[in-house]
């Protein structure tokens, strides 16, 4: 393990950070994860396995990206939320309280989904949707709110 130059966080040796990437002191990327561009890892959360995080993108508070999960744009991951399988969080999207996203789910636009909220499969969500509670959206299913 190496601490990041840009924010003094864990990031295995196998695990690539760009120097224009901040990593949290108590934030950590390990296994394979890359985190790139302005990319912020913050607080407790946690990037690893083949994930990546590039671009403006922000993950903070206790949150979790891994499994070969991506997280770019200007979109933020925070609370406890977990982003895995190969799910993508793109554009202006967020993602947060105990929200998981899993699976080959897209979440993109400017969506919001927080709660205790579970989203698999197949799950295409774009535009101002906006989820939470206790829900679980499985199978191949798309929401679309507006542009």
């Amino acid at each position: 393990m190496k601490t990041h130059p840009n924010g003094d966080g864990l990031v295995a040796e196998t695990a690539h950070v760009d120097e224009s990437a901040f990593v949290g002191p108590m934030a950590q990327v390990l296994g394979r994860a890359r985190v790139c561009g302005n990319a912020q890892i913050l607080d407790r959360a946690c990037v690893y396995g083949n994930a990546r995080v590039h671009g403006d993108a922000k993950i903070s508070g206790f949150a979790l990206v891994c499994g070969d999960a991506q997280v770019f744009g200007n979109a933020q991951v925070y609370g406890s939320a977990w982003i895995y399988g190969s799910a993508l969080v793109l554009d202006e999207a967020q993602i947060y309280g105990r929200a998981n996203v899993c699976g080959k789910s897209v979440v993109c636009g400017k969506a919001k989904i927080h709660g205790k909220i579970c989203i698999g499969g197949n799950v295409y969500i774009s535009g101002t949707v906006k989820l939470s509670g206790d829900t679980k959206i499985f199978g191949s299913v798309t929401i679309l709110g507006e542009s």
